[in-house]
């Protein structure tokens, strides 16, 4: 898990795989950059979010990048590519190996709740099911059930000196209820120092 926000990031290839990594990355605001020859249509949908080169890899393409997926049909390319990201020092992710600095798992993002699964590339597929079997369960209530508990941590750490009394209170209200919580926060909230 790396916070990619603003963070230059090239996908190489325009085919059903780098659609794919880029669906996956789209949503973290990442400032992506998309190069290509020949373009799958899908990819296009995401214009407005991302820049696209319609042209041959060049290694100028990939230089200050913080990431780099080599994501071409083209076994030869994908490990040219992943020399290149290593002589700069970039990280890599190349689809044709499994050796690659860094994975994109297979993800449920709910607002700022993400849950990852990944089977270190050995079986991409697997980890699509796996997230479709769970994906229904995390819903709006997880969502709302973040945010108090983020919002009553923050009044915690603030109001409470004692890092025991910190780990026990965190601890005992994960399984309240979401009025419960509600609950709590308003109470945090109008205590100027937190016993208990």
């Amino acid at each position: 898990m790396l916070n990619i926000k603003n963070k230059k990031i090239a996908i190489i290839g325009g085919g059903n795989i780098a659609y794919r990594k880029l669906k996956k990355l789209v949503d973290y605001d990442a400032n992506i950059t998309l190069i290509a020859p020949n373009i799958n249509e899908e990819i296009y949908k995401y214009k407005d979010k991302i820049s696209i080169i319609k042209d041959k890899y060049k290694k100028t393409y990939i230089l200050n990048s913080f990431l780099v997926i080599a994501a071409t049909d083209d076994k030869v390319l994908n490990q040219k590519i992943s020399n290149d990201c290593k002589d700069e020092n970039i990280l890599f992710n190349n689809i044709s190996d499994m050796y690659s600095d860094f994975i994109v798992p297979s993800s449920i993002k709910r607002g700022d709740l993400t849950i990852s699964i990944s089977t270190n590339g050995k079986s991409p597929s697997l980890a699509k099911k796996i997230c479709l079997e769970i994906e229904g369960k995390y819903n709006e209530e997880y969502i709302l059930r973040l945010n108090l508990l983020g919002d009553i941590r923050e009044l915690v750490k603030e109001k409470c000196d004692d890092e025991n009394k910190k780990k026990e209170i965190l601890k005992q209200i994960i399984n309240l209820s979401i009025d419960d919580l509600k609950e709590r926060k308003k109470l945090y909230e109008n205590k100027d120092r937190i016993q208990r």
